[in-house]
């Protein structure tokens, strides 16, 4: 990465442990760095000021919109894992589901059981082929391929889309507010997540503890229209209240 003159070694060290990882945990600055905790939250705050990086509970993540599949997949892999075990486990025999692209439901799809009794429908090309390994029921929707997160969109797949029915449908989030509720950077990917929560029964939104309180462009839900949150983690109190008043039931691994 090329140094940026206008911070220092260690913050442009930060940058690049980023680029190689797609995050930073102040624990683990810490203990490369020998500066205090409150440093290192200023070094975030002012790389985040500077649009380089967006902070999160207890470290950073990448800025960027429309971060790439492959570039997301390796981000908070153990816990993208437990979400997505969490999910499959609601998962009923006889179901007709959905599940969108990203790097989360995608690990929903991998816990799902080989042969299992269920139609899944999906506009994320990397799901159908796992699910088509297992021997899967699945219908892929049409739609114009948007080449970084290998999703189908568009009104070929929303017209599809309109046709259906699902018992509970699992989507994923680029963040969760309390005044912008559920968003996402793409707007093409948002309208198929807002169709996809117009024909379902159930709406389970699959997200790692890094969205709690972040919001994008593009708003697809608010939060009274989804019934639960799979997640790693509990959000603030703040978060959590409002999200209770709303009805969303949060699910976290004991």
């Amino acid at each position: 990465m090329t140094h940026n003159p206008i911070i220092n070694q260690r913050q442009q060290q930060i940058l690049d442990r980023m680029a190689l990882d797609g995050e930073v945990k102040i624990a683990e600055l810490k203990d490369t760095f020998d500066v205090t905790e409150m440093t290192l939250r200023r070094d975030l705050e002012k790389l985040e000021f500077m649009g380089l990086l967006r902070r999160t509970f207890g470290g950073a993540i990448l800025v960027g919109k429309d971060i790439a599949l492959q570039d997301r997949t390796g981000i908070m892999m153990d816990e993208k894992m437990s979400i997505g075990q969490l999910a499959a486990q609601l998962v009923k025999s006889g179901d007709s589901i959905f599940l969108d692209g990203g790097s989360t439901t995608l690990q929903v799809s991998k816990y799902l059981k080989s042969e299992m009794s269920i139609t899944v429908v999906t506009n994320a090309l990397n799901i159908a082929a796992e699910l088509q390994a297992k021997q899967i029921s699945t219908i892929v929707v049409g739609g114009m391929l948007l080449d970084k997160t290998s999703t189908l969109v568009g009104p070929i797949a929303a017209g599809s889309i309109a046709q259906m029915a699902f018992d509970r449908v699992f989507i994923g989030t680029t963040g969760v507010s309390i005044k912008h509720g559920f968003s996402n950077s793409n707007m093409h990917e948002a309208e198929i997540k807002r169709l996809v929560i117009e024909h379902a029964s159930e709406v389970n939104i699959v997200m790692d503890h890094t969205k709690y309180g972040l919001k994008d462009l593009f708003s697809f839900a608010a939060l009274e229209a989804v019934d639960r949150i799979i997640s790693d983690r509990l959000p603030d109190l703040e978060l959590d209240g409002i999200l209770k008043e709303a009805s969303v039931q949060i699910v976290v691994k004991n």
